[in-house]
């Protein structure tokens, strides 16, 4: 069919080797994928496991996650398991009826205010997801349950559409320019892209067998895979947890283009700190050799992210994320909520020096929390032992300090 688009993922990956990082980012993220329906990225990442079958095996829990290790996981490192953790789905639409006139039915899996979808294009992908045909929302129904849904009319009749066929909104190709990844679904995508390129190099040694990825599902309508899998008891006994997200950037706060950021929490809670401040630790030892190496340290609090639901069950989870713009790509969300501009989606963007310096900062992160390291209490006790008599006796008033 003339201008149907191919989406198969396919070209790029090759059958082995190294793929450079910023091309894994481009092709990663113009996959489409939706809660439950993460088949497309899903066979992406099994391609690229196989092409390194001879060190890496990738399984699954009974919730649909996948893990990639080493054949040698954990190996013998004196710290316990270290996942880099990322999740498959973005906000997006599934079918639910389609009618030979072209219209059709679909729920919206994910959080999008109401006025982004009046009038707006999106495509519908065929089973396979190869190709894509355009359509027009005509109507919003925003209570429906679970999901909110709409009424499309297809712009080209298709026999290739029905139930459980995954449509996004039409946007034109994904590209990068002036230092910016604009594409469909950087969230969290761009997770699972910096995951896989971190990981392809940190697999290669031997000592840091005990490093592995977790991808999970159904992030976007309420941690889904995460919950299980913390639930599930599919994570060894003190396991260590990098969240990996692309989080919305607040230009005054966490600018997109400052580099990668160490997010000390959400919306929803604030993080172990142990874990966190060894991230920001290792980022600023990085920064310290390299000066032109930029990150920063935030709260985030424009959403949620899987650190709270797996720390909510007692496991050790820290958040590095991307600085995003278009948000769930929605354009300028606070000018729309402040009526000062008519809503409209587009595609998401992030940094192309801040992807490189996340995956920067997961490859020196797996190397340094495998050696031990001293905690907050030891460099509090280290401080006692080292000024405690620096005062005299003035603290506790038995003496006073002689004037110089």
């Amino acid at each position: 069919m003339k201008n149907a688009q191919k989406t198969d993922g396919k070209k790029g990956l090759g059958a082995a080797g190294t793929v450079e990082p910023e091309k894994l980012l481009l092709e990663i993220t113009s996959l489409p994928t939706a809660a439950g329906r993460e088949d497309a990225v899903i066979a992406f990442v099994e391609r690229w496991a196989g092409a390194r079958g001879k060190r890496l095996v990738l399984s699954r829990d009974r919730h649909g996650n996948i893990k990639i290790a080493r054949r040698d996981f954990p190996g013998a490192a004196p710290e316990p398991p270290l996942f880099i953790t990322a999740h498959l789905d973005h906000p997006a639409f599934v079918v639910l009826s389609a009618s030979k006139s072209g219209m059709a039915r679909l729920e919206f899996r994910g959080g999008v205010q109401d006025p982004y979808f009046k009038g707006a294009r999106i495509e519908i992908f065929d089973r396979a997801m190869r190709r894509s045909f355009p359509a027009r929302i005509t109507s919003l129904r925003p209570d429906t349950k679970p999901f909110k849904t709409v009424a499309v009319r297809l712009l080209r009749r298709t026999e290739g559409v029905g139930p459980g066929c995954i449509g996004r909104w039409k946007f034109p190709p994904p590209e990068v320019s002036g230092g910016l990844l604009r594409s469909h679904a950087c969230d969290d995508l761009g997770g699972v892209a910096a995951a896989l390129a971190a990981f392809d190099e940190i697999s290669r040694d031997r000592r840091l067998a005990h490093v592995a990825l977790l991808f999970t599902r159904a992030e976007e309508v309420g941690f889904v895979g995460a919950i299980g899998a913390a639930r599930g008891g599919a994570l060894p006994k003190g396991s260590r947890l990098i969240c990996l997200e692309c989080s919305r950037s607040f230009p005054h706060d966490s600018p997109i283009g400052a580099g990668p950021i160490v997010r000390v929490g959400d919306r929803l809670s604030v993080f172990p700190p142990e874990l966190t401040n060894a991230l920001a630790d290792i980022a600023a030892g990085i920064r310290k050799d390299e000066p032109s190496f930029g990150f920063q340290r935030k709260l985030m609090p424009g959403g949620a992210c899987e650190a709270t639901a797996f720390s909510g069950y007692g496991i050790t989870a820290a958040c590095l994320c991307l600085p995003l713009g278009n948000y769930h790509n929605m354009r300028d969300i606070d000018g729309v909520a402040a009526g000062k501009r008519k809503a409209s989606v587009g595609r998401e963007y992030v940094s192309i020096s801040d992807f490189k310096g996340l995956v920067r900062l997961l490859k020196a992160s797996a190397r340094e929390l495998s050696r031990p390291r001293r905690g907050i209490k030891e460099q509090m006790e280290k401080l006692w032992a080292e000024r405690r008599y620096v005062l005299g006796g003035e603290l506790t008033g038995t003496a006073r300090r002689k004037s110089p």
